[in-house]
């Protein structure tokens, strides 16, 4: 414990209002402290995972602010949310999702909006005997496993399911299906030789070392991509900032460097 002897008024008047003014001074310097620098929380599609850790990293730099990220399917992270896990911004691989947390009043007005479309493709291994160039193909023989993500919780693998169907391929190649918990997965699934053919976001196969083939947007519903500032945010100026990046100039060039689209 520190202490302050102070001199008497009485004998030294001129000492004793300089010592008072130390004392002041060192237990102002004592009970202020500078503020944390904000950190972030953001949940994310897994589809953006190498554009929003190139984002982040643009981010932090700009404005010191630190990010985390947490990663997986959208449907999963949505459920989460509901449940009430502490997350700062939510990045959707599709805005319905952002609309549904909204109209629940989980999402700070205002802060909605779309900031990218997203494709897929036919992704196989360089080094695969495999060779698909259009979606009719997924119904060979030597294409006996296809990963896709699970289109009941990933927008990426509502997305498949969809292609297929229009295709007219999904009754043969459904027996075929491997599913992933999200797109990253299902990627992995691929990467590993677990499976021939995987069809995963445009996003993470331009910074694979496989081949990858466009499937055409015609057969799918747009893959139109929404976040938001959560309402239980504690950093909304921070979270603002953090989505007015990802919509911003430099933020929407990461975006497209990575196969992101716009409206």
């Amino acid at each position: 414990m520190r202490r302050f002897n102070v001199p008497t008024p009485a004998s030294h008047p001129l000492v004793f209002s300089v010592s008072i003014l130390v004392i002041l001074f060192a237990v102002s310097c004592r009970g202020t402290r500078a503020p944390a620098p904000a950190e972030l929380t953001v949940a994310a599609a897994s589809d953006l995972t190498p554009a929003f850790e190139a984002i982040g990293r643009e981010f932090e730099s700009t404005y010191k602010t630190k990010v985390t990220f947490v990663f997986g399917s959208t449907g999963l992270l949505t459920r989460q949310i509901e449940n009430g896990a502490p997350f700062d911004v939510f990045a959707a691989a599709n805005v319905s999702y952002i609309d549904q947390l909204e109209q629940k009043g989980l999402i700070v007005p205002g802060t909605k909006s779309v900031y990218a479309r997203g494709r897929i493709t036919m992704w196989t291994a360089a080094n695969s005997a495999v060779k698909v160039e259009k979606i009719q193909d997924l119904t060979r023989p030597e294409v006996t496993r296809i990963a896709i993500a699970n289109p009941d919780h990933a927008p990426y693998g509502q997305a498949a399911r969809e292609a297929l169907e229009r295709a007219g391929v999904w009754e043969v190649v459904k027996p075929k299906l491997v599913y992933g918990d999200n797109i990253r997965q299902t990627l992995q699934y691929a990467e590993t030789g677990n499976v021939e053919v995987a069809i995963v976001a445009l996003s993470l196969s331009v910074q694979s070392n496989g081949r990858w083939v466009l499937i055409p947007e015609e057969l799918h519903k747009p893959i139109d991509q929404g976040l938001g500032v959560m309402k239980s945010t504690k950093n909304e100026a921070s979270a603002r900032a953090f989505c007015e990046f990802v919509n911003s100039e430099k933020g929407r060039e990461i975006l497209k460097k990575y196969g992101f689209n716009f409206q």
